[in-house]
């Protein structure tokens, strides 16, 4: 077989690799990267959306008597003076807070509300989860800028019996599963920063168990 012949033959195997494997992705962006890729998101592009539990500190410009302190109930709504059951699970901040001027309005001539969560505790969706033999799998709060190292230090890093190597992170993509492959073991023990991607609200990590 020719070079030419046999440079077509890979061209059209890596064709059919690529259509036959939509499950799988190349790692996403690290943290090096962040802001520089066209068409994924970036830290300065993460949402914080509050949760049942979170505490938020509610600012009403010139309004001192009505701004509070108040935590989201379970039922993930919130009463502040002149708002009552406002739903504030699933929403940012800035929503949240368009949203309450948008009621205060009957009351106030042009309100500006500005809201700063301060203890969080987050949307179940945002969650992520670690599982596998992590040395304490559980589900963590996500925070803008988190990576697959803050993950693992959060979560008390491998178990002794895992196979790091064959770690994988499951997102979420257009409505699809997509599995990542990420190297835990290059990452923490040779430092290959190339693993320490950033990670995403809702992110499964995945530690397989050794064999032996």
């Amino acid at each position: 077989m020719n070079m030419q012949l046999r440079g077509r033959c890979v061209l059209i195997l890596a064709g059919s690799l690529a259509l036959g494997g939509c499950s799988n992705g190349t790692l996403p962006v690290t943290v090096s990267q962040a802001g520089t890729l066209d068409g994924v998101r970036t830290i300065s592009e993460s949402m914080y959306r509050i949760g049942s539990g979170d505490t938020l500190r509610v600012f009403v410009w010139r309004n001192p008597e009505i701004s509070t302190t108040i935590q989201v109930r379970p039922d993930g709504m919130i009463s502040t003076p002149l708002v009552e059951d406002m739903i504030a699970v699933g929403k940012t901040p800035t929503q949240l807070a368009r949203d309450m001027e948008e009621v205060l309005a009957e009351y106030i001539k042009t309100p500006s509300v500005n809201i700063i969560v301060s203890g969080f505790v987050g949307a179940p969706a945002d969650m992520i989860r670690v599982v596998g033999q992590s040395a304490n799998p559980q589900a963590i709060q996500y925070r803008e800028g988190m990576t697959i190292l803050d993950v693992i230090i959060a979560t008390g890093g491998l178990s002794e019996f895992a196979a790091g190597n064959r770690a994988k992170l499951v997102r979420k993509v257009n409505g699809v599963s997509v599995e990542y492959r990420i190297r835990l073991d290059d990452l923490i023990n040779d430092g290959d920063i190339r693993q320490n991607i950033l990670v995403q609200p809702g992110d499964i990590l995945i530690i397989p168990e050794a064999y032996f």
